[in-house]
């Protein structure tokens, strides 16, 4: 029931007064809300304390202070300052001026304390002042040679016997680093022998794990063989290790032994392998296949210990690191032929989402081996999956000296032709340019040491002109893997890609013949292409021919050129050199090149004869169904005298 605001026998005056007191007393600010449910009382004491004086009954100086004053947010209530004058006015002034001071005072006394603390710790005073020394040492450039002297010296005066309280400080640490730059090598295997027994708790840290790089970076054997031991053991725990994990993987890269290695890869396999050291008379191997054969009733528990180490750093997308791939090689080469672990190894590689795995396993040296075995092992779905992931890395792998190994294996295993040449060809080709840009694409991966060999493998197979023998190795077992694995023949699948990437190679070479053959890797090309392709070869042979025209005794002719002449040998041979039977197998339908060059150096052939270029006129007198032999014969026969003297002069710089 509401309140019933006035009796009736109020007059007009008593109902006036009564709500100018109302009006008052309960006006509160607009934005304030004063819930019914709050047992607080928002007009309190404190509020209206400036009321309790003569003036809190005056009406008008009531609304003067509604009008005026300002409003209290945090009680929701009117602050009716000027209700009690002039002199509370002044009052809270001072009392503003004395918070702000008080505030300064307790900050003063918050820092002084602060400074106390600091100075009552061990080597307080040392560490302030090695870091007022590495202050100005760290700006090099503005320290002369005399002045660095003396502070380095003052510095190791104050760091020696107590490294250990600077490096577990994210501010002292730096100072043991700057100590280390400009130290000599005693100083450094000084502080490294002070630190003996903490390089684990080292690589954990989040500072001082750099430390550990720098005395590895600028020490010596002895320091390395400090340092790593201490990892010995606990590797598993490392690797995991958000910080420690880098440093582990860095040391193992690029500063462990092949020993070291070992040791660090085989506690992979389980905790017996971290417990316990292997046989004192033989060097220990991280070969897994080594260790099953010798303890085969272990295979189970290391391949699972191995498998669950490898896929906890996966799903952490901890992926990068050279020991996983190392790790992951070892497992996959283990797997057994239909196994459910060789699935789920190839599973757990399609199941990187991002790719990041499948991008970082194909720049090392060992994750290539992984990528293209699981390529091999994998099926037709499997390998569209892997492709998949490189799509927008096709050309950063070529140019890899490790990544174009997981390409030549995608050419050698893929049935699917068509996906091939799309997914990986178009990359080189540039299918989308025009033929300029295509031109200038293919020129310079058939200029560079490795983007060639993609580019050739469909041509030269795995000759030894074109890879290393580690990588011949490894494709053949790849290929003898893919006779179980593909339903394809590979002659057929060879046929295929060679048609679908010919033309684009044989403009290329119509068009810029000149620029290949200025460089060894051009002319290799311009042979294997010419020799292999498929479709009309007369424009390419033309332009190629043309190159040998002019004086073979001018400077910058392709006559000068070892490698450019060797490249005529060959086309007018029209075949390919065979170790195996020590003679040509020349192509089949005969490339005819031959009678295309004579045309061109018909006239200078005595010059071509007594020059760097001879290999070109001895290869037309060997020619198979050459026509001017006799021709040349006839000439060269009449510059008897000419070529003897060629002939000694060749003696006498291989003499020399």
């Amino acid at each position: 029931m509401k309140r019933k605001e006035f009796s009736d026998d109020d007059t007009d005056d008593e109902k006036s007064k009564k709500l100018k007191t109302k009006s008052g007393l309960s006006r509160v600010p607009e934005n304030d809300v004063v819930s019914g449910d709050d047992d607080s009382d928002p007009m309190n004491d404190d509020t209206f304390h400036g009321l309790s004086g003569s003036d809190a009954s005056s009406d008008s100086s009531v609304f003067e202070s509604e009008s005026d004053g300002d409003h209290d947010g945090i009680n929701g209530t009117a602050n009716i300052s000027k209700a009690n004058g002039p002199e509370n006015g002044k009052a809270e002034a001072t009392n503003g001026v004395t918070n702000s001071s008080t505030s300064r005072e307790s900050h003063a006394k918050q820092k002084v304390l602060a400074q106390e603390r600091k100075a009552a710790k061990p080597n307080a005073g040392n560490i302030s002042r090695s870091k007022k020394i590495w202050e100005r040492l760290r700006r090099k450039s503005h320290v002369p040679l005399k002045e660095r002297k003396e502070l380095v010296a003052e510095l190791f005066g104050i760091i020696t016997g107590c490294v250990k309280d600077f490096v577990f400080k994210h501010d002292s640490v730096r100072v043991i680093q700057t100590a280390l730059k400009y130290a000599n090598l005693e100083q450094r295997k000084m502080i490294a022998r002070e630190l003996e027994g903490e390089y684990k708790a080292l690589a954990e840290s989040r500072y001082a794990k750099f430390l550990i790089g720098k005395l590895l970076v600028h020490g010596d054997n002895e320091i390395r063989d400090l340092i790593i031991p201490e990892f010995y053991g606990n590797v598993r725990r490392l690797i995991k290790h958000p910080e420690a994990s880098w440093i582990l993987d860095d040391t193992y890269r690029g500063i462990a032994t092949p020993q070291q290695k070992s040791r660090i890869l085989r506690e992979w396999y389980g905790a017996e392998f971290s417990l316990f050291k292997s046989e004192a008379t033989a060097a220990p191997t991280a070969n897994l296949s080594d260790i099953l054969k010798e303890h085969p009733e272990k295979r189970a528990p290391i391949m699972r210990s191995l498998y669950e180490t490898i896929n906890h750093l996966v799903q952490k997308k901890q992926t990068g690191f050279t020991l996983l791939h190392d790790a992951m090689l070892q497992y996959v080469l283990n797997t057994k032929i239909g196994g459910e672990d060789r699935s789920e190894f190839i599973e757990l590689l399609k199941g990187d989402e991002e790719g990041d795995l499948l991008k970082n396993l194909a720049f090392t040296r060992s994750g290539t081996r992984v990528v293209s075995l699981a390529l091999a092992y994998g099926t037709a779905k499997d390998r569209k999956v892997i492709l998949r992931a490189y799509k927008e890395t096709i050309t950063a792998l070529a140019y890899d000296s490790h990544g174009h190994l997981v390409l030549l294996a995608a050419i050698d295993v893929i049935d699917d032709t068509v996906l091939t040449a799309k997914s990986i060809f178009s990359e080189f080709l540039g299918k989308d340019s025009d033929r300029e840009k295509q031109h200038e694409n293919i020129l310079a991966h058939a200029t560079d040491k490795y983007a060639r060999i993609p580019l050739l493998h469909v041509f030269a197979g795995t000759a030894n002109r074109l890879l290393p023998q580690e990588e011949i190795t490894f494709l053949e077992a790849i290929q003898s893997i893919r006779m179980a694995t593909s339903k394809k023949e590979p002659e057929v699948r060879r046929k295929e890609l060679i048609k679908a990437i010919s033309p684009s190679l044989l403009s290329t070479i119509e068009q810029n013949a000149e620029k290949l053959a200025q460089s060894l890797f051009g002319c290799q090309f311009i042979f294997e292409v010419l020799l292999g392709a498929d479709g009309d070869k007369a424009s390419a042979m033309d332009s190629v021919a043309d190159l040998a025209m002019g004086n073979p005794a001018v400077e910058g002719h392709v006559a000068q050129s070892q490698a450019a002449s060797r490249m005529l040998k060959t086309l007018v041979v029209g075949g390919r050199f065979d170790v195996k039977t020590g003679k040509v197998e020349p192509v089949q339908p005969p490339l005819g090149f031959a009678a295309i060059l004579y045309s061109r150096i018909k006239a200078p052939i005595a010059q071509w004869a007594m020059g760097p270029g001879s290999f070109a006129v001895v290869a037309l007198l060997e020619a198979e169904g050459f026509e001017g032999k006799q021709e040349i014969l006839k000439v060269l026969r009449k510059k008897k005298e000419g070529l003897k003297e060629a002939a000694g002069r060749e003696w006498v710089l291989k003499e020399e």
